[in-house]
């Protein structure tokens, strides 16, 4: 269980978030005079170095998303060249990509965190330039509707790159693409001309998603535990029924992949927050704004506690709760995590993911008069991002590309780089982690400095 410290401060973490932001800029710069894009996306590194990983594209944005971020902080145009100049040569296919249910990974990282910089004053004002950031979040947020799986007249998902019968717990972080889509008041357009509401779709998908992918210790099944996660939820399309749980990259559908975990740890609050500013008319359709807020914040407390829970004490989970070398590390939750045992490998990447989710949650509930509740979330975000801060995560290697060490794609394939000498993977970064961490990272930076958590729904041009 995390050891939580609650008295650590966003203003504590700033010299290491500066010396971050150091790290981050050698590294963009190095990965971006290196990488030709013709040889697809960087997905992860293997001996310190990018490489790319066929399955699907869905790392590009966080590669430019993160020059993106790594701008706002320090305000140096190199990188905002970087990310907006290969966002308008290279994200395009993005935008229109039937394939997949990753747009709010690939375009609100690109296009979005543009459009709200913008809005921000940071980016000059340029009308066609905002018509072009809008046009594309206008059109990926339908995209990514149109890939549609209807259960019942009123409830449906997103299905993932495996196909109609198949749920991801991701893609629950990726609905910033039809939240945006819908705030610049556009709709997906049917058969017959029949306008298809883009939040109607956001609320139905993470109410299946809840579901399905979400446990709640009410007895589903023999491994239900309160805020446990299934990473896909498959589903008979000939009748809508749910079939069973399963996992593409966890160790099995009856154990918690950690990254999984954090999609939905971190995809809740973040929707939670957007729900919270729309008007009450606007929700009424669905059950009402209370009703909706009162389900997203179930699932967020549910899958945070037990996030909390099974984690060791600096925060770090394994890639898996169930992963069956764990037997071997004895009390493995009573200590830090070890990135350098022989049995079974951590994951930063979701360390960094759930942390994010961990402040918003606790934000939300201090917000709204949780005042507990909210710090503990809170610190324990906080808690979490002094570990990923440290020696024992943070690249220091200028050699290394990658930010954030110790993270791992898919285990169960066995893509990920082993060292000489090591048994598990370890020492290696991946496109989703260091992008993840730069975004841990601006937030703190921006709450040490009072400026205000950044949200992807902000757009005030």
């Amino acid at each position: 269980m995390i050891q939580i410290d609650y008295s650590l401060t966003p203003a504590a973490l700033q010299p290491a978030l500066d010396e971050l932001f150091r790290l981050s800029g050698e590294k963009i710069h190095r990965l971006q005079d290196r990488w030709n894009p013709e040889r697809g996306t960087p997905v992860f590194t293997a001996k310190g170095e990018y490489t790319s990983r066929g399955w699907t594209e869905w790392t590009q944005g966080f590669q430019f998303g993160g020059a993106i971020y790594q701008f706002e902080v320090t305000h140096d145009e190199a990188f905002l060249d970087i990310g907006r100049r290969n966002t308008v040569d290279l994200m395009a296919s993005h935008i229109t990509h039937i394939g997949v249910h990753d747009h709010g990974f690939n375009n609100v990282s690109t296009y979005g965190n543009l459009l709200r910089l913008m809005g921000e004053g940071l980016i000059p004002y340029n009308a066609w330039e905002k018509n072009f950031y809008e046009l594309a979040l206008k059109a990926t947020g339908a995209v990514q509707a149109a890939r549609w799986t209807q259960l019942t007249p009123n409830s449906g998902y997103i299905y993932s790159f495996n196909g109609p019968h198949s749920l991801f717990a991701d893609t629950i972080r990726s609905l910033r693409a039809l939240a945006l889509s819908h705030i610049l008041g556009h709709k997906l357009m049917g058969e017959m001309d029949r306008p298809i509401s883009l939040l109607e779709r956001l609320l139905q998908h993470a109410e299946t998603t809840a579901r399905y992918a979400v446990y709640y210790g009410e007895g589903r099944d023999s491994y239900d535990l309160r805020g446990r996660t299934a990473h896909e939820s498959i589903f008979n399309t000939n009748d809508g029924a749910y079939r069973c749980p399963n996992s593409q990259q966890g160790y099995s559908p009856f154990s918690t992949w950690t990254r999984g975990l954090a999609w939905i740890l971190c995809g809740y609050p973040e929707e939670l927050e957007f729900l919270e500013t729309r008007p009450e008319a606007s929700l009424a359709p669905y059950g009402g704004k209370d009703k909706i807020l009162a389900r997203f914040l179930q699932v967020s407390e549910a899958v945070a506690d037990f996030y909390l829970q099974y984690t060791p004490l600096d925060g770090i989970p394994y890639w898996d709760t169930g992963a069956p070398g764990l037997a071997h590390l004895g009390d493995y939750l009573d200590r830090p995590a070890e990135p350098y045992n022989d049995y079974e490998p951590v994951d930063s990447s979701a360390a960094a993911i759930a942390a994010q989710g961990l402040l918003r949650l606790g934000s939300y509930l201090k917000r709204n008069l949780h005042n507990q509740k909210g710090t503990r979330y809170y610190q324990a975000g906080l808690t979490i991002a002094r570990t990923l801060l440290s020696e024992s995560y943070l690249s220091l290697d200028t050699a290394h590309e990658g930010l954030l060490l110790h993270s791992v794609y898919h285990r169960p394939n066995g893509w990920d780089y082993i060292p000489p000498g090591r048994k598990v993977p370890c020492g290696e970064a991946s496109m989703w982690g260091d992008y993840h961490m730069r975004e841990l990272a601006v937030m703190l930076h921006r709450a040490a400095n009072v400026q205000g958590e950044p949200r992807f729904f902000d757009l005030r041009v």
